[in-house]
């Protein structure tokens, strides 16, 4: 079953590789505990009140407003594949119901650039770790990147000569950003001196082997560790992103420029 709806998320609906893994993920946990509950493969029997309890069972597990929200396009996702494919005799996806929340309704809270700084002199660059999360910090602090995009960098997005980036962003899009010196040279080091040898073109890679490619969750929990070592409030990896902005804008930077930085098509 999760192979077919792979195939057809990837054919039928040309999904990006990280959005076929996130939404293959709910759907196992989804069809799995259906099956542990009902038997078979999770399916049989399926109606409105199991899809309700299971986006009632994920709220529950201290998910923001956010999560949710993806959680309910992964599951209408999986219900619309059922349908499709003979599954489902009825379509469950209006049983979905959609999540409340609104937009700006309160401040944002910000990270100063005096605890950006703190953030990335904590790092030990001696070290494997050290050194590598140092230049993640540094690529998110100076360019803006996402936790996911960061994570995505292969070593063929970085064009030494040219001092340009490469950047693979939301809906398969690819920007080339002016790569600053500081941000090269901690890049440089990295891979010159402490990636470990690895077959992967990925540009940062676990410091424990087997050597594999980052997920977008551990950059994030990556960023919020090395706040706990640098004594700043513990934040995940787009708040360096929000920093980035805040900074430009206090620079008296206009926000159109600012939103070219962030590459924000809106």
């Amino acid at each position: 079953l999760i192979v077919g709806y792979r195939r057809w998320m990837t054919c039928d609906r040309g999904l990006a590789a990280r959005t076929i893994g996130r939404y293959e993920q709910t759907a196992r946990r989804f069809l799995s505990g259906r099956a542990a509950a009902a038997g078979g493969c999770g399916v049989e029997g399926l109606d409105g009140a199991a899809v309700n309890g299971f986006l009632l069972a994920e709220g529950s597990r201290g998910l923001g407003v956010g999560s949710v929200k993806g959680r309910v396009a992964e599951l209408r996702s999986l219900l619309r594949y059922l349908h499709v494919a003979g599954h489902t005799a009825a379509g469950l996806v209006d049983a979905v119901p959609p999540v409340a929340g609104w937009r700006d309704t309160a401040i944002p809270p910000t990270m100063t650039p005096a605890d950006v700084r703190c953030l990335l002199a904590s790092c030990d660059r001696s070290t494997s770790t050290g050194a590598r999360d140092y230049a993640m910090l540094t690529v998110i602090a100076r360019l803006g990147l996402r936790a996911a995009e960061v994570a995505g960098l292969v070593l063929g997005d970085l064009d030494w000569r040219a001092g340009e980036i490469v950047v693979r962003g939301k809906g398969r899009h690819q920007d080339r950003l002016p790569l600053p010196a500081d941000v090269g040279e901690a890049v440089a080091v990295y891979l010159s001196e402490h990636r470990p040898p690895a077959q992967s073109r990925t540009v940062f890679l676990t410091t424990v082997a087997p050597w594999r490619t980052l997920w977008s969750t551990a950059v994030s929990q990556m960023v919020w560790r090395q706040c706990g070592r640098a004594n700043v409030a513990p934040v995940r990896a787009h708040r360096l992103r929000h920093a980035l902005a805040s900074e430009l804008l206090g620079q008296g930077v206009k926000l159109v420029d600012i939103s070219q930085v962030l590459r924000h098509r809106d």
